[in-house]
């Protein structure tokens, strides 16, 4: 078998009760998370995901254009991993969304795919093992701060950008319900 297929591939297998990094970009980059509703989809489906334990969450931030989110998978949603149920179900109402209100801008994510017309998602998101504590708190501070970086400039302070779990970890704050404290676990 040619090995050179798998080259360019991204790590976005994820195992369970294992504790990843996990990034998601919007197809060809585009800043569909913007609107405040768009946001409201991801975390409603990271809701039901932890509501019915197929996941814990430990820090995410939503971004214009992807998300990343520190989680540990629990079980299976069905016959599938909890992050396809998250990403099943977060294109699906973002579609549906843009059929009705944002047709011009669908058209940028129409495809030509045996099993869809349309993506959302690009192909293989990003998912880093955190084997240890340092590592979560690397990776938890640089998602916390990504909402200051200049090329985003949307706030002066971490725990000032409502889409975040930043908030949570200044002041114990969880706004959304989906979070579960790192240091309760490690």
């Amino acid at each position: 078998m040619n090995s050179d297929i798998f080259k360019n591939r991204r790590k976005s297998f994820l195992e369970y009760n294992e504790t990843y990094f996990w990034t998601c970009t919007i197809k060809n980059w585009k800043k569909l998370l913007n609107p405040e509703p768009y946001k409201k989809i991801v975390i409603d489906s990271l809701k039901k995901l932890v509501d019915h334990k197929f996941i814990e969450v430990y820090g995410f931030v939503i971004m214009p254009n992807h998300i990343h989110i520190i989680l540990k998978p629990i079980k299976p949603n069905g016959k599938e991993k909890p992050t396809s149920s998250f990403l099943k179900e977060t294109s699906h109402e973002l579609k549906k969304d843009l059929i009705i209100n944002y047709p011009q801008i669908l058209k940028h994510f129409l495809v030509r795919e045996s099993d869809r017309s349309y993506r959302i998602w690009q192909r293989d998101p990003l998912a880093i093992d955190l084997f240890n504590i340092h590592v979560l708190e690397q990776k938890l501070n640089y998602m916390h701060n990504n909402p200051l970086q200049e090329r985003w400039n949307l706030v002066t302070r971490p725990e000032d950008y409502r889409w975040s779990s930043a908030t949570f970890y200044e002041n114990g704050v969880d706004e959304f319900k989906i979070l579960t404290n790192y240091r309760d676990r490690f």
